[in-house]
């Protein structure tokens, strides 16, 4: 498969600048997601790949061939919309053959592979149908369908599975991740989903106000986020972030914020003292709080619940700690009462450091 590559592409409406200077390569066979919230590009760098979108600067290459300036059907494309884009006066057979019947390909050959691809979709028995006949999660399916069936080099997906319901997205997220194991092609996807982009990328693409912020495996972006936005948009729930100052004692090195006062760990003394900021922001993972009563105060935090939400094998608490909101995430098997008050405790080496003014990762 091709390789893709953007370099410096920017997206201007007027005078209002969209994307800026986008830099971006995606390998051969790999499946790229792109997240981020509404309006932070992500769909619009779609487009412009898919020839949908018009590049204002910069260019697009597909197999080292420069294409920002080819048609859509000259770049061996395939695109999955959001609002499926099906015939409605066709059935499913028409509707996944159709490119292949304006290619004029043989009969036979139309036939052998819609059914091919109807087969792995399961899709079989719906190929008389009209779309107004399916289901949402079905529609999908056609969808997804019609772009197999031409076997392009490079497939795109614009969010996909937003207009479905939560119980059919996870099921139609399990059917595209065994799709991309029998189907070895480049695949660019768009979600506003983190929970999609995690569990479905080869790699993703973090991007925010047009910028890219981040790019890497689910695994490096979620355990060592460049900054603090990529930190908090990955991971559900997401992210606690409170302010501290660093305060060396005794040589010891401590965290203090309003209501606690954390003891550092000897190893982090070194690469927080070099950050030359004593602002710092603390990001903790709910899963990263644990439940110890005993804690001592310099490994704890004191906090008063507020919300007990049980949500199965999981209960999420919102806690109070000095006017701060904390998130926890625990094992439901143990109940909590909104106004109680107990420790969670943190290990110092679990917590994520950064820079308050700048907002960037401190490595430590």
């Amino acid at each position: 498969m091709p390789v893709i590559r953007l370099e410096n592409l920017s997206k201007s409406y007027g005078d209002t600048e969209v994307l800026h200077g986008i830099n971006l390569e995606m390998q051969d066979a790999e499946f790229t997601v792109l997240v981020g919230p509404s309006g932070c590009g992500k769909s619009t760098t779609l487009r412009m790949i898919a020839g949908l979108e018009s590049v204002s600067s910069g260019e697009i290459f597909i197999a080292d061939k420069p294409v920002s300036k080819l048609e859509p059907k000259e770049r061996d494309l395939a695109m999955v919309f959001q609002d499926y884009a099906l015939y409605p006066h066709m059935n499913v057979f028409k509707n996944m053959s159709f490119a292949l019947r304006l290619q004029k390909r043989p009969k036979h050959e139309i036939a052998e592979k819609v059914h091919a691809v109807a087969d792995m979709l399961g899709l079989t028995d719906f190929l008389n149908r009209k779309p107004a006949e399916l289901s949402g999660g079905q529609r999908q399916r056609v969808a997804m369908g019609r772009a197999l069936t031409r076997d392009s080099s490079t497939f795109l997906f614009d969010e996909p599975l937003s207009n479905l319901d939560a119980k059919l997205r996870t099921q139609m997220r399990a059917e595209l991740a065994l799709m991309r194991q029998r189907v070895h092609k480049n695949m660019i996807y768009v979600t506003h989903d983190q929970i999609e982009a995690m569990t479905l990328a080869d790699r993703i693409v973090v991007m925010h106000a047009g910028k890219i912020q981040q790019q890497g495996t689910p695994e490096e972006l979620f355990k060592k986020p460049v900054n603090k936005f990529v930190a908090g948009f990955l991971g559900m729930p997401p992210m606690n972030f409170v302010n501290a100052t660093l305060q060396l004692d005794n040589d010891q090195l401590y965290l203090a914020g309003e209501g606690f006062r954390l003891r550092c760990a000897d190893s982090l003394k070194k690469p927080l003292s070099d950050n030359n900021a004593a602002d710092i922001v603390l990001g903790m993972r709910p899963s990263d709080l644990h439940l110890d009563a005993n804690a001592h105060p310099d490994e704890s935090f004191d906090v008063k619940i507020v919300v007990s939400e049980y949500i199965g094998a999981q209960s999420v608490l919102i806690g109070e700690c000095s006017g701060q909101k904390l998130v926890i995430e625990l094992n439901s098997d143990t109940p909590f009462g909104v106004a109680e008050r107990t420790r969670f405790r943190v290990d110092s080496q679990d917590i994520h450091f950064f820079n308050q003014r700048s907002e960037m990762a401190i490595p430590v």
